[in-house]
């Protein structure tokens, strides 16, 4: 079973052209604001129309601008979970699960209530109203309301970016335990890359409404197509990149040149390392014929409760805050390994790490 998804929408300003196709797996869609990811959901949906194209779901056509085909998205058997959650405030948590059931019977009207309130752990606040409930009990609600009409696709629209990070992080965990257990097709819009990242096995990353990536998400991280995609993805090193004679990468803005094990048969355009790939460390004389380490100075960094960002440059000192070549993240424990040790440093740039884009 699949989703198939092949539309184009003009808006002022704006160009629609996607195409994709998502299976029984949940497929991230990755994007900066404005490439196209609301409106692509909604099309899907059947809260916009597209101008041309086609929407397939498991077999079953949604939309087909040659054969005048548009169910309206009452018929399309969707369910959608959006950031704000969108609870009918004067209906109980049950009444708003069941709100999409008004066409069954009594009984299986109760038995999907009673079903979903057990699935999203909602067990004893059937009785209450939204505004009781903390910001992860009305997206759960939300999650078994878009469940319980037993949807053929499920689409998630930033449904944790109104959570704190506890809540996020519980919600995810209780998302990913849900898919595992459903049988349609899931797409998944989210900026955090790394949630995307643990939720999909797939990946469809938009740019200015075209689709600039698709494919295993592992494939995506290690080998993006093109610059953009890398940055979308969270990768924050690149430098203009050229071959030399003997075969290796001449990095043009860090002023090294570089061993690189991923086969590139086009010219590069520039090379790129994600900033966790990067290791730096104390200097240590056994390492120093190696042809992928080079001295390094601190620029300037920054600290979360665990981890640290480095801004390191180099060929030489830098000569304020923003002269750097480099982001590295290491963990607290490795830098405190290191931060006492009289500069430069070393810094490492795995040759199987590296990856070129082109031009």
């Amino acid at each position: 079973m699949s989703l198939e998804v092949a539309i184009e929408k003009r808006v002022p300003g704006f160009q629609l052209d996607v195409e994709f196709t998502a299976d029984d797996a949940p497929l991230g869609l990755l994007g900066s604001s404005g490439s196209g990811k609301t409106m692509t959901l909604r099309a899907i949906a059947g809260l916009e129309s597209p101008d041309r194209g086609r929407i397939v779901l498991h077999g079953r056509v949604l939309f087909d601008s040659e054969k005048h085909i548009n169910l309206p998205a009452r018929e399309r058997r969707i369910g959608l979970l959006f950031q704000h959650y969108a609870l009918f405030p004067h209906l109980t948590v049950a009444e708003n699960i069941a709100f999409g059931l008004r066409h069954l019977s009594e009984s299986e009207r109760g038995r999907r209530v009673e079903l979903q309130l057990a699935a999203a752990h909602l067990d004893g606040l059937a009785s209450r109203h939204p505004a009781t409930l903390s910001g992860g009990e009305q997206q759960r609600v939300s999650l078994a309301r878009a469940l319980a009409i037993e949807p053929s696709a499920l689409l998630l629209d930033e449904p944790f970016s109104a959570l704190d990070t506890h809540l996020r992080g519980s919600l995810e965990r209780q998302l990913r335990e849900t898919l595992g257990s459903y049988h349609g097709s899931t797409i998944f819009v989210s900026h955090n890359v790394e949630e995307a990242y643990r939720v999909c096995e797939q990946l469809v990353v938009l740019a200015a409404g075209s689709v600039a990536a698709h494919g295993p998400k592992e494939e995506i991280f290690r080998h993006p197509p093109t610059l953009e995609v890398a940055r979308l993805t969270g990768c924050k090193n690149f430098s203009r990149a050229r071959r030399d004679a003997a075969g290796f990468i001449e990095a043009v803005d860090w002023g090294c040149a570089l061993r690189v094990t991923h086969q590139f048969s086009k010219p590069p355009g520039h090379i790129a390392i994600r900033a966790h790939h990067v290791r730096v460390r104390a200097p240590n004389s056994t390492a120093k014929n190696r042809d992928d380490i080079f001295p390094c100075w601190l620029a300037a960094m920054t600290e979360t409760p665990f981890r640290v960002t480095l801004d390191l440059r180099i060929s030489g000192p830098p000569v304020n805050p923003a002269d750097f070549h480099v982001q590295a993240e290491v963990f607290k424990r490795e830098w405190e390994s290191f931060c006492n040790f009289p500069q430069p440093w070393e810094i490492e740039l795995p040759a199987d790490r590296l990856f070129l884009l082109p031009d």
